[in-house]
């Protein structure tokens, strides 16, 4: 039933419907369908009618239990349309929950939310992306089953799954002082932000000058790199002050070329002469391959790291696990045509 009534929100048929939700591999839709369809699932609270897929695998089960029940928490931004890398980050996470046969919802934490957040009780958190010590304090009082999915590591203050941060910008930062850059801007966070760190200890440790002009904080999205980008330009008229730009993330970088051409095309007489400085960033998301230039960025597995985050959670929450555990993922480089 469940299955038709997402077949009627999103306008696609049954049998698509079933193949997204129930099999991660499955390619033959569109990612607009797919987005469509979970949106759909997450809005009437689906879950996989495990009987029916026991049976279809001639397997019986014996006892049922109810779903459980799991929360993403967001705390750095108002939504997951803000941050594309977190959108794909939250979908590996449904998908595993939808395999284990869990509901899902997403919340946003903020002041205004923050006791209604509870009021209706989850089973577990997830917390995407780094969270306050306010926040990890008010949640682990109202729940012991919490894990973290970030590129900033805590001291063990609960389970969580991590890409360090700052080795992701170290591996950035050293690809471009192998191509011969030195003048390195930088676009991002700079608050307790260990992509940050990366930044300044390579400048430091290669003995390049640290030039806060060129250092622009953001929020981390595509708006603000793109204002942020036009401001670092303007900051650094002359040709050639700025040969590279180490961006925080994809969505930044994704806006620091559009904030690019529109620099470009404000004053055609006086700019049309600068050459695009490299670029790089953090994430490997689905549009970094698909701008123009396609961006050279680090590798971040989300998928691996929702997939682990739901399974970790789980087990806490059936006290598979008593001691705090971190999972740390290794991270790449990815190399494209900005830099």
């Amino acid at each position: 039933m469940s299955l038709k009534k997402i077949s009627e929100m999103t306008g696609v048929s049954i049998s698509t419907v079933s193949r997204v939700l129930n099999n991660r591999d499955y390619n033959c839709a569109s990612e607009e369908i797919k987005n469509k369809i979970w949106a759909a699932a997450e809005e009437i609270s689906y879950v996989p009618n495990e009987s029916a897929r026991n049976l279809k695998l001639g397997q019986t089960r014996q006892t049922s239990t109810p779903a459980r029940k799991l929360a993403v928490i967001l705390e750095r931004f108002h939504s997951l349309d803000d941050d594309p890398f977190f959108r794909e980050l939250f979908r590996s996470v449904e998908q595993e929950a939808f395999a284990n046969g869990c509901t899902i919802r997403a919340a946003c934490f903020s002041e205004a939310n923050k006791e209604a957040l509870f009021k209706e009780k989850a089973d577990g958190y997830i917390i995407l992306g780094r969270a306050s010590s306010q926040t990890l304090a008010l949640m682990k009082k109202h729940s012991k089953n919490l894990v973290s999915v970030s590129r900033n590591p805590t001291n063990f203050e609960l389970d969580e799954i991590i890409c360090d941060g700052r080795s992701a910008a170290v591996c950035a930062m050293e690809h471009l002082i192998s191509k011969g850059y030195w003048r390195i801007a930088y676009i991002g966070d700079c608050s307790y932000e260990d992509r940050y760190v990366g930044y300044c200890d390579t400048m430091i440790r290669h003995g390049l000058p640290m030039d806060y002009s060129r250092i622009i904080p953001t929020d981390q999205t595509a708006k603000s790199g793109c204002a942020a980008m036009k401001k670092l330009l303007e900051n650094n008229r002359e040709l050639h002050a700025v040969d590279a730009v180490f961006c925080a993330n994809d969505a930044t970088a994704i806006g620091a070329l559009k904030g690019w051409n529109e620099w470009q095309v404000s004053d055609p007489s006086q700019n049309k002469a600068a050459k695009m400085p490299a670029i790089i960033s953090i994430d490997d998301i689905k549009a970094a391959s698909e701008v123009t230039p396609s961006l050279t960025t680090v590798h971040i597995p989300h998928e691996d790291m929702g997939k682990t985050a739901v399974k970790v959670l789980l087990d806490r929450i059936k006290k598979g696990h008593a001691e705090k555990v971190r999972v740390e993922f290794s991270s790449r480089l990815v190399i494209r045509e900005s830099c």
